[in-house]
């Protein structure tokens, strides 16, 4: 297959389509009993996995100790972790992901902002941290007090036309307006992150990517802009806000230092820092920042505790969590009841957006919704499989992203989705999910 040449053509047809990267695992993997080589074994032309580095990294060894590694595979945001190929011990050069990007009007001066501070490139879901707490922030001095239900009523005013545009080269200029009771427009880093009435953005970018294993990185290929089903970004606002002076805003920023997705949320945590640097150091209004962290450790329960810590601190807006399947018992048990914003910069799961949260979650990170229907056109259009199975992490976000996945590519691709398999973080050994996955028998 002649892969640059396969490249261009799917993205000119994504171009012309109006679509967007996603995330997932897919690929041409044959039975395990024929070593893998793009079906020839009667198993499924491709393979869907949605999961994390650390659980990752086993799952990808088991897999090419399974195959010949002569498959097209397809990994989500959540595995974007340049270091993997050589913790697998291969190099995965087939290998291309998906995930949202940094595609908002000033992406540019963000990584300009983060490159200066931290010497090193911002990551998958970076901006979309940056943009989270930057946007609490505006909330709450336009707020005026630190309250979970005042910033939730600023959180369209400041973030939705119109009002003055601000973005990260002017965010001071933006928490004085703020602070003066000015409307303001903030346009982010990830997109215009302009809020529909789910609290989701109503625009998104996503990216195609490849590991660079002598790098230890990974290589964007190409960047896409989709304008979701509300560009409006309607839902419920305040028309004025109170503002004030001479005070401390509080924020907390809730992401995981520890666990599966350490990797991709020491950065995160590095860019959600940033906002309230700009403030302290510039102190506008006679404002400063009080930004808790707490590690979710990637873990239901140690999530809401680390939440629970947060609310009894009085935190009014918290950015985060990261992955779907903490971010939606945070979001019930800790978040709604207490009325606190939560604006999540990476979980993409469905349930998010249909929670009953009283207008009290948002997030920077966009649905995937939008991210299910891109997998199964690139698994189709771009890797040209016409059959596939899923393996898929067992929470929220992987059930829902398989299902989502699996209803698109059958439905509007005419595929055929022989399983769905299910696996647990943490485990010693995929041997016998991945077999399952590349049975070439339907389930």
């Amino acid at each position: 297959m002649a892969r640059d040449i396969v490249r261009r053509d799917f993205l000119k047809r994504v171009g012309a389509a109006g679509a967007v990267g996603a995330a997932g695992l897919s690929g041409c993997i044959g039975s395990p009993g024929e070593g893998g080589g793009g079906g020839g074994g009667g198993g499924p032309e491709g393979l869907v996995v949605i999961g994390y580095p650390e659980s990752g990294i086993q799952l990808f060894r088991d897999y090419y100790s399974q195959s010949d590694g002569q498959e097209e595979i397809l990994v989500p945001d959540g595995l974007r972790d340049g270091s993997m190929p050589g913790q697998v011990g291969n190099d995965m050069e087939n290998v291309t992901g998906t995930a949202p990007a940094a595609g908002g009007p000033n992406q540019e001066a963000f990584a300009s902002m983060f490159e200066s501070e931290y010497n090193s490139a911002p990551s998958v879901f970076t901006a979309q941290s940056y943009d989270s707490v930057a946007l609490l922030l505006l909330a709450n001095a336009a707020a005026g007090e630190n309250n979970g239900a005042a910033l939730r009523d600023q959180m369209r005013r400041i973030a939705n036309p119109g009002g003055t545009e601000i973005g990260p080269e002017n965010f001071i200029e933006g928490i004085e307006a703020a602070a003066n009771g000015e409307d303001i427009n903030y346009q982010g880093a990830s997109s215009a992150t302009n809020f529909n009435e789910d609290g989701d953005p109503a625009s998104a970018a996503y990216s195609i990517w490849e590991f660079a294993p002598d790098e230890e990185s990974t290589t964007q290929v190409e960047t896409q802009n989709f304008e979701g089903d509300n560009p409006d970004g309607s839902g419920p606002s305040a028309d004025s806000g109170p503002g004030g002076s001479d005070r401390e805003l509080s924020v907390g920023i809730l992401l995981p230092e520890t666990g599966d997705l350490a990797s991709v949320g020491q950065p995160m945590i590095q860019a959600a820092q940033l906002p309230a640097k700009q403030v302290n150091d510039e102190n506008p209004a006679g404002l400063t920042v009080n930004a808790q962290i707490e590690d979710t450790q990637t873990s239901p329960d140690s999530g809401v505790s680390a939440a629970q810590s947060l609310v009894s601190a009085g935190v009014p807006g918290v950015c985060g969590s990261a992955s779907s399947g903490v971010n939606v018992p945070v979001s019930q048990q800790a978040f709604i009841p207490n009325e606190v914003v939560g604006c999540s910069p990476s979980s993409t799961a469905l349930s998010v957006s249909n929670l009953e949260d009283n207008d009290f979650i948002f997030r920077t990170a966009p649905s995937d919704f939008l991210q299910g229907r891109v997998m199964a056109q690139v698994m189709s259009e771009r890797l040209e499989a016409g059959s596939v199975s899923t393996l898929y992490v067992n929470n929220d976000y992987g059930q829902q992203l398989s299902e989502r996945f699996t209803s698109v590519f059958e439905d509007e691709f005419d595929g055929d989705v022989y399983n769905q398999v299910a696996f647990n973080i943490g485990e010693s050994s995929y041997s016998s999910v991945i077999e399952s996955a590349l049975s070439g028998s339907e389930n």
